[in-house]
């Protein structure tokens, strides 16, 4: 059976950074058990992840994306599930954790390295990532890839908005535009809707706002076993 391949004429390749090049999303919910476990003497386990998810989700549109909002979000949340009673401490407590998550090491997800020098070269590679700029700007550094890239693009969101901006930017057709992702909802729709072609290499653990039920079918999109296959979806 041969090997699905992209259509068109790719001429930029962009990556996601966040569980596509290396890990992230294990590490905040390792953060968010401890964070719960701080909670335990007020609510369960398994209420006090729905509080804070909850409080995420209607901070995204203050804070965006990232380290820092997932912090204020936690302490926000003590708030709420201590009704106002909990000491500084607590807090204190809450903000140490946060500040872990910061320095977490970078570990490079399989293939990585490989697919982005292989590929180095023969296509122009973006890394078009979401999330605090100085956070990413950091793993970016630490993971020892900023040369394989033409352009870095932190973006404040992943919507059609946002990706007709970075296309603008690079002067690069939606035709002529893979996007590399683990997520269905912010790596591959948005790029499809433009024209664009998208390749899913879908990651052991996804944020649940991350989640898209629904199958997709179109002729842009593949999906990837993992990030090597990728090499053998391409002209």
């Amino acid at each position: 059976m041969s090997t699905p391949k992209t259509s068109g004429k790719i001429e930029v390749i962009a990556f996601d950074a966040d569980d596509t090049l290396w890990v992230n999303e294990p590490y905040f919910q390792e953060t968010e058990h401890k964070f719960c476990a701080l909670l335990e003497d007020f609510l369960p386990h398994h209420t006090v992840s729905q509080e804070l998810f909850k409080t995420e989700m209607e901070n995204l549109a203050l804070y965006g994306y990232g380290v820092k909002g997932f912090m204020l979000s936690m302490i926000e949340t003590i708030s709420k599930v201590t009704e106002n009673t909990a000491g500084l401490e607590l807090v204190n407590k809450t903000i140490a954790l946060g500040q872990e998550l910061l320095q977490k090491p970078i570990e490079l997800l399989d293939g990585v390295e490989e697919v982005l020098t292989k590929l180095n070269g023969r296509y122009r590679l973006v890394l078009a990532t979401k999330g605090d700029l100085l956070d990413q700007e950091r793993k970016l550094v630490k993971s020892g890839l900023e040369h394989h890239f033409h352009h870095i693009e932190v973006m404040s969101d992943k919507k059609e908005r946002d990706y007709r901006k970075l296309l603008k930017h690079l002067d690069c057709r939606a035709e002529n535009f893979l996007m590399v992702g683990n997520s269905i909802k912010s790596d591959v729709l948005p790029v499809l809707e433009l024209g664009g072609n998208a390749v899913h290499v879908p990651y052991h653990t996804t944020w649940a706002h991350e989640k898209v039920s629904h199958r997709i079918e179109h002729p842009n999109f593949l999906e990837a076993e993992n990030i090597l296959a990728v090499l053998n979806m391409l002209d």
